[in-house]
């Protein structure tokens, strides 16, 4: 199945909880995880902020109410959501969601040492590309 690496459990349940804004989802293999939307929008894997290689990565702030407007099926291999931010472009596979969910612990202190290395907080606003020169976005 495109989209998935040999092996990955596939969702059972997709359930958007929208006051706690996190998205649960039930695995094949039994797992369960509480995906925060801001976790989601942080790591979303579009180009727009995982830029087009090693090292293009911008670092996303400002996100932490962010809420899913939508979240669009696509194919039977992942997930479009839709954040409050106007963000859409970030296609979640399943083994992508796995990933989240089961690497959250380690996902955030990652993102808490980007911030920190950059003198930037989690609720600062996101600021300007600086040179991007991508015509994709």
């Amino acid at each position: 199945m495109a989209g998935l690496k040999p092996g990955t459990p596939t969702p059972r349940s997709i359930t958007a909880h929208g006051q706690s804004r996190v998205l649960e989802v039930g695995f094949s293999d039994g797992s369960t995880f509480r995906i925060p939307f801001e976790l989601m929008r942080v790591y979303s894997p579009s180009a727009e902020v995982q830029g087009h290689g090693p090292g293009q990565e911008v670092l996303q702030t400002g996100k932490r109410e962010v809420t899913l407007e939508a979240l669009d099926p696509v194919g039977n291999y992942a997930v479009q959501p839709r954040f409050s931010d106007g963000h859409d472009t970030g296609i979640f596979s399943w083994d992508y969601l796995y990933f989240l969910g089961s690497r959250e612990k380690e996902l955030w202190a990652q993102y808490e040492e980007r911030l920190r290395s950059a003198g930037r907080g989690r609720d600062d606003p996101m600021l300007p590309p600086a040179g991007h020169g991508c015509a994709s976005h």
